[in-house]
């Protein structure tokens, strides 16, 4: 039979001794110590550092100077200045004063820094995003700034090659279309010089062709005063035919002499006739006074009809003989002319 008291056998079987329960509540103390003084400031201080998950870093923020003396700040300051880019995205740039180049100062003082380490880590491919970014905006020196930067920060990290050759690509891409331009520019001036040298062309060949027209009225005109000249210089053939009057009986008798052509005129060739090549001839009859002066000029024949008829009236008109004679007194005659019109081809 067991004879130990009830609360004895109580704290034996199930109680927790008081040297327990201390250790225990000095273990929660210091979790809740260590939670408030180094767990919360550390996750606070590393949320503040992290940007927020933008594509591409704002160039806006770049009015922002730069500290007077970067050197001169010491690991807190530089923490402070990195916050502050990163909060106002300024990752890579501007140079001098963005987040990667304080947090590598940081290193560069305090080599091993943790929250410098993890906020370059943890931040490339944001930094990476913004220098793409400048790549695409074709701002090539600032590019490579931007990607000399990076590989300072982790010069291993295979985006720095794609960055690299995007940056190549975009060069190339600028360089040959600033080649397509010039191109286009010197075709374009090649076509102004021919379209030029056409005009000049075309402008010479209407100068020629209008002098070629010029020289062939000229000589169209030469010509045609030269027909003129030929067809005033025409000589008619007539053969002349004395007639008197009056014949004399025969029982009369007495010497009669022929009417003779002292004063000649040349008919004017017609106009319409030339410029038609038409010849042909007019015979004509006139009476010769005593005075030897021309009347009743008449057409008697003409081939063609009616061309050449004035033009040899008016010429037979102004003709002038010396009378014929009978017995040596003046006395009116009957004559037949024949007038050639010719061109003298």
């Amino acid at each position: 039979m067991d004879n130990r008291p009830p609360f004895i056998d109580r704290r034996q079987r199930g109680a927790v001794s008081p040297v327990t329960l201390a250790v225990i509540g000095i273990v929660v103390a210091l979790a809740v110590a260590a939670w408030f003084l180094i767990v919360k400031p550390y996750r606070d201080a590393r949320a503040a550092e992290t940007p927020a998950p933008v594509a591409v870093q704002k160039a806006a923020a770049t009015g922002v100077a730069p500290p007077a003396n970067v050197d001169a700040l010491s690991v807190d300051q530089l923490l402070a200045e990195a916050r502050t880019a990163m909060n106002e995205q300024r990752l890579v740039a501007p140079a001098g004063n963005n987040a990667f180049e304080f947090y590598m100062k940081v290193l560069q003082k305090q080599p091993g820094n943790p929250v410098a380490a993890d906020a370059l880590r943890e931040t490339f491919s944001y930094g990476s995003a913004a220098t793409e970014q400048t790549i695409n905006q074709r701002d090539f020196n600032e590019a490579q700034r931007e990607i000399d930067l990076l590989a300072k920060a982790d010069p291993e990290n295979y985006t720095l090659t794609i960055l690299r050759s995007k940056l190549d690509a975009q060069r190339k891409t600028l360089d040959r279309e600033q080649q397509q331009a010039v191109d286009a520019q010197k075709a374009q001036q090649v076509a102004q010089q021919n379209a030029a040298a056409t005009q000049r062309q075309q402008a010479e060949q209407a100068e020629q062709a209008a002098a070629a027209i010029e020289a062939q009225r000229a000589q169209a005109a030469r010509e045609q005063a030269a027909r003129v000249a030929q067809a005033q210089q025409a000589v008619p053939v007539a053969a002349p035919v004395a007639r008197p009057a009056a014949a004399p009986a025969a029982s009369e008798g007495g010497a009669i002499s022929d009417a003779v052509l002292i004063r000649q005129v040349n008919p004017r060739y017609p106009t319409a006739a030339m410029r038609a090549n038409q010849e042909g001839w007019v015979d004509v009859e006139l009476t010769v006074g005593p005075d030897g002066r021309v009347a009743n000029v008449n057409v008697v024949d003409a081939q063609p009809k009616h061309i050449f008829d004035r033009s040899a009236i008016d010429a037979v008109s102004r003709w002038e003989y010396k009378a014929a004679t009978r017995n040596g007194e003046p006395m009116t005659v009957t004559l037949r002319r024949r007038l050639q019109f010719n061109l003298g081809r």
